[in-house]
């Protein structure tokens, strides 16, 4: 499935926020599928509404200010209620789906961030400031960094910022979470709720790309 944005959304600075669902690694028990996906916000103070709302949802269910919103370690019914909240505001979800079944072994190599710079290719950003989920400061990340913004910047000046950011300092990381976590579950066809939380963000999303191996913009990744 790949929808699209109407171009109008790309006109100010966005604010981004990235995480994954699933698990890079292609050996034993990895999971068959692998999502990275995006919260894009093209005013800060929507941003700033969202953050709220999960703020004082989170104490409304009695959690600790401190306690992160996970997808994999929360109930379904939590989810769900929390992201029929932050739906209400104006922002959009973009992602990429890898079938890893359908991934050769020999395009394993840097794996991860070469389906983060997918993500940020097939997302139509414009000025855009990004946190990945993700602790900095080893020339790995260094690496990738650079290599997200000469990926995603080939036609346009699309990025202005990437950073790598603790989830349990940014609640917005943690959406991405949520989301991401949403759109794996709908990969887990035999799970009864599989297609729950999809629906709830539907009206949210503007890009699900399905990446199905190695592209031009992206078989140089660190």
């Amino acid at each position: 499935m790949e929808l699209r944005y109407n171009t109008s959304m790309t006109k100010g600075k966005q604010l981004v926020f990235v995480d994954d669902s699933g698990d890079p690694g292609f050996k034993g028990a990895a999971s068959s599928h692998f999502v990275v996906a995006c919260a894009i916000f093209m005013d800060d103070l929507v941003a700033e509404e969202v953050a709220l709302t999960m703020r004082k949802y989170r104490r409304a269910i009695g959690w600790s200010d401190e306690r992160e919103f996970k997808f994999a370690k929360m109930k379904k019914d939590y989810i769900k209620e929390l992201l029929r909240r932050v739906s209400k505001f104006d922002f959009q979800i973009s992602a990429v789906v890898v079938d890893k079944s359908k991934i050769e072994a020999s395009s394993s190599k840097n794996f991860y961030n070469r389906v983060i710079g997918e993500l940020l290719v097939r997302t139509p950003l414009k000025n855009a400031s990004v946190r990945i989920d993700g602790h900095g400061g080893t020339n790995h990340i260094k690496v990738a960094t650079a290599y997200f913004r000469k990926t995603a910047n080939v036609k346009e000046r699309k990025i202005i910022d990437v950073r790598y950011v603790d989830s349990r300092e940014n609640i917005l990381i943690q959406l991405a979470d949520l989301i991401a976590g949403s759109i794996f579950r709908s990969t887990q066809i035999k799970k009864s709720d599989h297609a729950d939380y999809l629906k709830i963000i539907k009206r949210r999303i503007g890009v699900i790309h399905k990446y199905e191996g190695q592209t031009e913009t992206n078989k140089n990744s660190p």
